[in-house]
């Protein structure tokens, strides 16, 4: 019963490299993307665009977005970088796990061809994978401070036009 058991965890489990590794290759390219979003928001902001939070509040009229508009918008705007920056190095530890069975039963059995090709998917993954997640990491937090200096600025606003 319990070899049974085994078996069946570990070909479930190798079922799942190739879904894996074409997550952290899409994680990989979005991660690419995000960078070349932030490098142009970057550009536009010294030319003085690039305030997503402050356009939206510009576009909703006189009264402009509540507090708590302005905060979900933000939200919205950093859920893609930040679920990847999270999920992308969770992925890549599943793709370093699931080679390792056939890499151990391939050196028990004394196959190293084995062993050296699923070490290197592994080891590819990982790496991948972490770098997708720490570009992703820094956009997500420089980003995140960018949506803070404008909902500042807006309260400052808000609060000036209050007082005159």
């Amino acid at each position: 019963m319990s070899q049974t058991l085994e078996q069946a965890m570990y070909s479930v489990s190798q079922l799942f490299l190739l879904p894996t590794l074409l997550l952290i290759t899409l994680l990989f390219l979005y991660a690419f993307w995000v960078l070349g979003e932030f490098v142009t928001l970057s550009w536009r902001r010294r030319q003085g665009g690039g305030r997503p939070l402050t356009a939206a509040h510009r576009a909703a009229g006189p009264q402009g977005l509540s507090e708590d508009e302005l905060d979900l918008q933000a939200h919205r705007l950093m859920e893609g970088p930040r679920i990847a920056s999270r999920v992308t190095p969770l992925l890549g530890l599943v793709a370093t796990m699931i080679p390792m069975g056939p890499a151990l039963k391939g050196l028990s059995d004394g196959n190293l061809a084995q062993v050296s090709s699923n070490l290197a998917v592994a080891f590819s993954a990982v790496i991948l994978a972490l770098i997708a997640a720490a570009i992703t990491f820094w956009v997500a937090n420089v980003r995140r401070r960018w949506l803070a200096e404008e909902m500042l600025d807006i309260a400052r606003s808000r609060n000036q036009a209050g007082a005159a």
